[in-house]
């Protein structure tokens, strides 16, 4: 059997770097998650490893396949130095082990919330999982084995989120480009919705 995290690692570092650091967390009944640290100028960018080492199963499948799945990792970038947001590890691995523990699929287009701050003083609670592909390319595997994809969040604000759920992820991403958004600002206010 092919070891899908150690493909993974090699991926992110190929794209990425060398990560400056790693933390791992561990829940009760699931696998461990590590998040890697890479620091690309003033851009901080934090990688999940171990969300992709079992397949995501639908949650009404009556088995779950051990081989076939959507598999994903998550990518976050923000500016570095205007918030303490190393903090986020803890948060990035619980977004990450909600395929093992709530049985959700993420997908591009989805919502993942918190309930709490992404790192302390964030005006953000949730993320919008963004289009994989630009940042680091999907990892290919072995048949019949789904391709691991690197998917990007967006932090959202509570407005942003609320506003989301009504309008949909892609009329929320075009009212961010129409207004010149950076979404790697972990400070950046809502942007204006009416």
């Amino acid at each position: 059997m092919v070891d899908v995290l150690a493909l993974v690692e090699a991926r992110l570092r190929t794209a990425l770097g060398e990560p400056d650091a790693r933390a791992a967390v561990t829940f009760l009944g699931t696998d461990r998650i590590e998040v890697l640290r890479f620091a690309d100028g003033d851009i901080v960018r934090y990688a999940t490893l171990g969300m992709s080492a079992q397949p995501m199963t639908d949650p009404t499948a009556a088995l779950a396949d051990p081989v076939k799945g959507p598999r994903a990792e998550l990518v976050l970038s923000v500016r570095g130095g205007l918030a303490d947001t190393d903090k986020v590890l803890r948060p990035l691995a619980v977004l990450a082990s909600s395929p093992q523990v709530e049985g959700l699929v993420v997908t591009p287009g989805a919502s993942l919330d918190l309930g709490e701050p992404l790192w302390p003083g964030a005006p953000f609670s949730s993320v919008l999982v963004a289009e994989p592909g630009g940042l680091v390319e999907d990892l290919e595997l072995d048949d019949p084995m789904d391709p691991v994809r690197f998917l990007p969040l967006l932090p959202m604000t509570t407005n942003e989120a609320a506003w989301k759920r009504v309008r949909g992820a892609q009329e929320l991403e075009e009212r961010w480009l129409a207004n010149g958004t950076d979404l790697r600002d972990p400070l950046r206010t809502s942007v204006r919705l009416d």
